[in-house]
């Protein structure tokens, strides 16, 4: 039935719908149009193309429905998990925890070159527990307070903390939408993530090294008095880190989805910020949880729902199944994974990851946790190749740019060779 369907007139529209959609996610800086509005519109055309070449063909409509309903399911539990993250995120910027630690680090008297690789490390350190994006955005925010108008230290501090945030939300589950696809999907268990520990570090590390000297040795001049956490803000970091046990707990020991422990996690945020509104009402604040639940990142959650009805659409044609039978059958599983990695630079790794998932090659725990790193870190190399390089040039106003970012991809991509060598020596895997 797949060979009837890709030979149907109908079946090329499907991925000259999706091409047309992707350029304008491409393009978003260019039109100001949010990502998710033309993937949206692909997804769901995609899937009306679908429905009719089945209808055509006298093709099987219970699979149809099938296959509708079961990426449903897909998109629904991750929804959720991305929704109750994304609500900490919010929870804790509104007490104020990213301020302060920005304001500590402004005011620590440090040079720049210390500065520099601080909030490397700290990108480093966060994303792996929040996400890549919001991590860049707090540290990115750093260095514009610290560069001032020196667009070249700026830039460096921006690549520096996109490949950063970029590494250390690839050996984590939580660091990435894309590791948690993997670790949703059953593909590799929580702990088998921390194999990546090592490679991560040398992605991160290899670029930091060589920019090292480039960065001046003076000290900043800082304004402004030091910020402090409003109440409740230690309670809800601990609320944070139980949610993310109670999530591993939920897959890893009870074996039902993550997503469950999450909504456990956000019951008891839901709880404690009543509690803080009965509290701040006496002081005439006032304090609403579910505000937080209007400043998720919408956008990112209606295009993820978009890529993967788009990609589904185009599997259950047969699509996916042929890419597969070139990229893992005539290319070879390694040197796939390491391609699709590279890919990631311009084709943002959500949909490169759902695509490998929906494709289900037959691959061992070493080519998994391979695939992750090399998307996980591959849109690294230039500004537009991941959230956090798109998020830093948004609120950059023009000093950290594609250009600026390009410059410095061949010591990006010594990082991502260094760290790809690095999974090889420890997993053993050979070339």
């Amino acid at each position: 039935m797949v060979q009837s369907y890709l030979e149907h007139s109908w079946a090329l529209v499907a991925v000259g719908v999706f091409v047309v959609s992707y350029i304008f996610v491409l393009l978003e800086e260019k039109f100001a149009l949010k990502k998710s509005k033309p993937v949206i519109i692909g997804a769901t055309l995609i899937w009306a193309i679908v429905a009719y070449i089945v209808s055509d063909s006298s093709g099987d409509k219970e699979a149809l429905h099938h296959a509708v309903s079961e990426t449903m399911a897909e998109y629904g539990g991750l929804l959720l998990f991305l929704l109750v993250a994304m609500t900490y995120i919010a929870a804790l910027q509104e007490r104020g925890v990213f301020e302060t630690l920005k304001s500590r680090m402004t005011h620590a008297g440090l040079s720049l070159r210390q500065l520099f690789w601080t909030t490397g490390l700290c990108a480093f350190c966060l994303s792996p527990i929040a996400d890549n994006m919001t991590t860049a955005l707090v540290m990115g925010t750093i260095a514009l307070t610290l560069a001032g108008d020196d667009k070249k230290v700026l830039t460096m501090f921006m690549v520096n903390i996109v490949n950063a945030a970029n590494a250390g939300g690839a050996f984590s589950p939580f660091g990435d939408i894309t590791t948690l696809m993997v670790w949703q999907a059953g593909k590799l268990s929580f702990f088998e993530f921390f194999v990546l520990f090592a490679p991560s570090v040398v992605c991160f590390l290899v670029p930091a090294a060589l920019m090292h000297f480039l960065i001046p040795n003076r000290v900043p001049q800082v304004a402004g008095s030091v910020v402090t956490m409003k109440r409740g803000a230690k309670r809800m970091i601990a609320l944070g880190l139980l949610t993310i046990v109670l999530a591993i707990s939920f897959e890893q020991i009870l074996h039902i989805p993550s997503f469950l422990g999450m909504m456990l996690g956000l019951g008891l945020l839901l709880v404690f910020g009543y509690y803080l509104g009965l509290d701040e009402m006496r002081t005439g604040d006032g304090y609403d949880i579910f505000s937080h639940l209007h400043e998720a990142e919408w956008d990112t959650l209606l295009f993820f729902f978009g890529v993967i009805f788009a990609i589904s659409g185009l599997g259950f044609l047969g699509y996916l199944e042929m890419t597969s039978s070139f990229l893992y059958g005539e290319l070879g599983t390694n040197a796939a994974n390491i391609a699709l990695g590279l890919a990631s630079a311009v084709v943002d790794n959500i949909p490169l990851m759902f695509a490998v998932l929906q494709m289900d090659p037959d691959m061992s725990d070493f080519e998994w946790e391979l695939i992750t790193l090399a998307l996980g870190t591959g849109g690294s190399l230039l500004s537009i190749g991941s959230a956090a390089g798109v998020a830093l040039m948004g609120i950059s106003k023009g000093n950290y740019t594609f250009m600026g970012h390009l410059r410095w991809t061949p010591l990006l991509l010594a990082g991502y060779v260094a760290a790809i060598a690095c999974h090889f020596i420890i997993g053993n895997g050979g070339f």
